[in-house]
C-alpha cells in the first residue's frame, strides 16, 4: 500500500482513537482500536453504521463527563441528568447574556454534528469495499504492533461503557427503592411535632456556602472573622447560637436537590429522585408545619419561570422573583441582592401578624458567577431596590473575572462573606422579637473553587436559648463556628431531627398557639 493511500487511513484511525481516549486517563492507545479497524475492514458497510453510532455516543458521553466533573464533581448520568441541559443554557444566558445561551446551544449542536460527521468519515474509509483488503488488514496489524508497547493493558472503553451502563441501571434501581422509602414515613401522623415552637421559623439557604469557608485558609481568614464578630454581636443582643455540618446531596449546583433532601427526609441525589419525591405524596417539613398551625411560604428570588411543582411541597404561598417587588438592576444572573430578599420577606410575610410563619428563603447573591458583589446598606435604605443600582454595574464583568482562577476565588470569597454579613445583620435586627433561624449552605461550590471539605455544608441555629439548645442533641456546638472535627449529618436526616427536636407531645398545635396568644388556624 502506497503512502498516498495509507495516509487517509492513518488519519481516520487517529480520529477513532481520539473518540476512544478515556477522560482523566493518559492519552495512550487503547486495545479497542485495532479490533474496531479490523471489524470495519471485514464487516464493511454492515459494521460501519453501528460502529460509527457507538463511537459518537461514546465521545458525547465523555464530553458530558468532563463538563459534569468540572461543574458538579461527578460523571454525567444519562438516566438522571438530561434535564440539566436546559438549566445549563439558562444559567449561561442569565450570566453572559441571551446570545451566550444561544451560542452554547449552537456550539453543542455543531460539536455533536461535527463529531458524528468525522467518525462517519473515519469508519467509512476503513469499511469501504475496495480492492486490496489484504493490504488494509496488514495496515491494521502494523498499527497494532507499533502501538502495542504503549497500549493500555486492558480495554478501558469497554470498562468505561459498562460503568456508565451500570450507573444508569443503578439509578433506575435506586428509583424503585426510593419510592418504597418515600411510602414508609416514620413521622406520618405523629402528634405534637414542632409543638415547642412559639414563633416564626426561617430556613435560610445560603448559596454555595460549604465547609471550604472553614477548611480552606484563603476563605477561612475572611469568613471566620465575619462569623466571630457576628457571634459576639448576637450574644450581646441575647441570642443563642449552635452550629454543625451537614452532608449535601450535591456539589457545584442543583440547589433544589438540597432543598428537597432537607425538607423531605429522603436522599434526593439526582433529578430522577427529585421528580419521584414530588410524585410520592410524602409529607415534608413544610407539610408538617402546616399541620402544626404555621403559615408556610417559599421566598425564591431565583425563580423566574413557572414553578408548578411547588404546589406539592407544602407551601401556602410562593414568592418568586417577580413577586418580591425589586425595582433595581439585576446582578448578572442574580436577580436581586440578599438584603433585599430578606427585607421583602419581612414586608410581605412577617409584618402581617396572624399565625406564625414557617418559611424557606433561598439567598442567591453567592451564586456563580459571583460578580458583582453587593454590599450592605442601611435596612431603611433598601426600599424598592433602586439603591443597589450602582452596585449592580460596578466592578469587573463575568467575562473578565472568569479568565483567572484566582480572581474567581476572590469573588467567591467576597460573595459568601456578603451573604453571611447579611444573614447575621438580619438576625441582629430582629433580636428583640427573634424568630428561630436555621441558616445552612445548600452545597459547596464546584471542586476547583472549593476543593476542601467534600460535600459538607455548615448549618447554624440562631434564636432564643430555650429553642436553640434543643439542637445540642444533634451534636451542634455553641456559637457560629462548628467544631473542626464535628461529624457531618446527612442532610436527609434533618427533617426528622427538626420535627422531633422541637416536638411537644403534651400539646397539639392549637393548644400551643393558644398558649402563646396566637390565633388558631382553620380546620383543614
Amino acid at each position: 500500500m502506497t503512502m498516498r493511500r495509507a495516509l487517509p487511513l492513518l488519519l481516520s484511525a487517529l480520529a477513532i482513537q481520539l473518540a476512544l481516549i478515556v477522560p482523566g486517563a493518559a492519552i495512550r492507545p487503547t486495545p479497542e482500536l485495532p479490533a474496531l479497524l479490523l471489524l470495519l475492514v471485514l464487516g464493511g458497510g454492515v459494521a460501519r453504521l453501528p460502529v460509527a453510532a457507538a463511537l459518537t455516543l461514546l465521545a458525547m458521553q465523555k464530553i458530558a463527563d468532563l463538563a459534569m466533573v468540572a461543574s458538579l464533581g461527578r460523571p454525567f448520568n444519562v438516566a438522571a441528568d438530561l434535564p440539566l441541559l436546559d438549566a445549563a443554557v439558562r444559567l449561561t444566558g442569565g450570566t453572559f447574556g441571551p446570545l451566550a445561551g444561544l451560542g452554547l446551544v449552537l456550539a453543542a449542536a455543531l460539536a455533536a454534528s461535527g463529531i458524528a460527521a468525522v467518525l462517519r468519515w473515519a469508519t467509512g474509509l476503513w469499511a469501504r469495499p475496495v480492492a486490496g483488503q489484504g493490504a488494509r488488514i496488514a495496515l491494521v496489524a502494523a498499527i497494532g504492533l507499533v502501538l502495542l508497547p504503549a497500549m493500555a493493558p486492558r480495554p478501558e472503553n469497554a470498562r468505561y461503557a459498562l460503568e456508565r451502563a451500570r450507573l444508569a441501571a443503578g439509578t433506575l434501581a435506586a428509583l424503585r427503592d426510593f419510592r418504597a422509602a418515600a411510602a414508609n414515613d416514620p413521622m406520618a401522623g405523629r402528634p405534637g411535632l414542632l409543638g415547642a415552637i412559639d414563633r416564626d421559623v426561617l430556613v435560610i439557604f445560603v448559596e454555595s456556602y460549604g465547609r471550604a469557608s472553614f477548611a480552606t485558609p484563603f476563605y477561612a481568614e475572611t469568613h471566620l472573622a465575619t462569623l466571630r464578630q457576628a457571634e459576639a454581636d448576637l450574644a450581646r443582643a441575647g441570642l443563642a447560637m449552635r452550629s454543625g455540618y451537614l452532608v449535601s446531596p450535591t456539589q457545584g449546583g442543583q440547589s433544589w436537590l438540597a432543598h428537597a433532601t432537607f425538607a423531605s427526609g429522603l436522599w434526593v441525589g439526582d433529578q430522577s429522585l427529585y421528580q419521584a419525591a414530588l410524585a410520592s405524596g410524602r409529607q415534608g417539613l413544610f407539610h408538617h408545619a402546616q399541620r402544626a398551625g404555621f403559615r408556610t411560604a417559599a421566598v425564591m428570588p431565583a425563580i423566574t419561570r413557572p414553578w408548578p411543582e411547588a404546589a406539592q411541597m407544602g407551601f401556602d404561598r410562593i414568592l418568586a422573583a417577580s413577586d418580591l417587588g425589586y425595582r433595581g438592576l439585576p446582578f448578572n444572573w442574580v436577580t436581586m441582592p440578599d438584603q433585599f430578599t430578606l427585607a421583602a420577606a419581612d414586608r410581605l410575610l412577617r409584618h402581617g401578624g396572624g399565625d406564625p410563619l414557617f418559611a424557606q428563603v433561598a439567598l442567591i447573591s453567592s451564586h456563580a458567577p459571583w460578580v458583582p458583589v453587593p454590599r450592605l446598606i442601611g435596612w431603611d435604605e433598601v426600599g424598592d431596590g433602586s439603591a443597589f443600582a450602582a452596585m449592580a454595574v460596578a466592578g469587573e464583568s463575568p467575562q473578565e473575572v472568569w479568565r483567572d482562577r484566582d480572581n474567581i476565588r476572590r469573588h467567591y470569597r467576597d460573595a459568601i462573606d456578603y451573604a453571611l454579613q447579611t444573614v447575621m445583620a438580619y438576625a441582629l435586627r430582629h433580636a428583640g422579637d427573634a424568630p428561630l433561624i436555621l441558616v445552612l449552605g445548600d452545597h459547596q461550590a464546584a471542586q476547583r473553587i472549593a476543593p476542601d471539605g467534600g460535600r459538607d455544608v455548615p448549618m447554624h441555629v440562631i434564636g432564643p436559648a430555650a429553642l436553640v439548645e434543643r439542637s445540642a442533641a444533634w451534636g451542634f456546638a455553641p456559637g457560629l463556628v462548628p467544631g473542626a472535627d464535628s461529624p457531618a449529618i446527612p442532610m436527609d436526616r434533618m427533617r426528622d431531627l427538626i420535627l422531633q427536636g422541637f416536638a411537644a407531645p403534651d400539646a397539639g398545635p392549637r393548644e400551643r398557639l393558644a398558649r402563646h396568644g396566637r390565633s388558631s388556624p382553620a380546620p383543614p
